[in-house]
């Protein structure tokens, strides 16, 4: 069988990595992230297709190379509830509760009410001192506050795509990731038009 003709796009997991790192180093990267965010929404309403999960995805591609080549998946069947549609718009709509919820803390610094914590959240819950990673003064703190939440948001999904993928398929995360089903529904609705 002929080896498969890789493409640019085809290292693209390197883009979760440089993100994860660089925000590691420092928080302000974080901002990075919405490219993550705008690019494949962009994609959907655009193209009208899910052309960017598929191809483009540094966080799938991540996951493959990490589950498939690096061999860490056990390649388990994905459960079907994971993908079921219920799961995938629950998730959804905490998805976007959390993500609600970093804006209004990030307007709470930028109104005064509260003052800036340099932590990041994981799972949502867990607080982890994230102080080395940021100098005070240096930008406003609400543009700091964002960074460590939208951080926290991006390492938490990160965290539990690779625990799906280490109990099932490499790419297990893409049967319930907020973006695809985002991007999905976006899709289902210019099919429409």
């Amino acid at each position: 069988m002929p080896k498969q003709r890789t493409h640019w796009y085809d290292y693209l997991w390197m883009w979760s990595i440089g993100y994860f790192a660089l925000g590691f180093w420092n928080i302000l990267f974080a901002w990075l992230g919405l490219i993550d965010f705008i690019v494949p929404l962009l994609f959907a309403i655009f193209a009208g297709d899910k052309g960017f999960c598929n191809r483009y995805c540094g966080r799938g591609q991540l996951f493959t190379v990490i589950g498939k080549r690096g061999k860490c998946s056990r390649g388990m069947a994905t459960p079907r509830w994971l993908a079921s549609k219920w799961f995938r718009y629950g998730f959804l709509a905490f998805f976007l509760t959390m993500f609600g919820n970093m804006l209004f803390q990030t307007w709470l610094v930028a109104s005064g009410a509260a003052s800036l914590k340099e932590a990041i959240k994981l799972f949502w819950t867990i607080k982890v001192p994230f102080g080395w990673a940021y100098t005070p003064g240096l930008v406003p703190d609400w543009v700091a506050k964002f960074s460590f939440g939208f951080y926290s948001l991006m390492l938490t999904s990160a965290l539990i795509g690779l625990i799906v993928m280490a109990l099932y398929k490499p790419r297990s995360w893409c049967c319930f990731c907020p973006m695809g089903t985002m991007t999905q529904t976006i899709c289902k609705l210019k099919a429409r038009e």
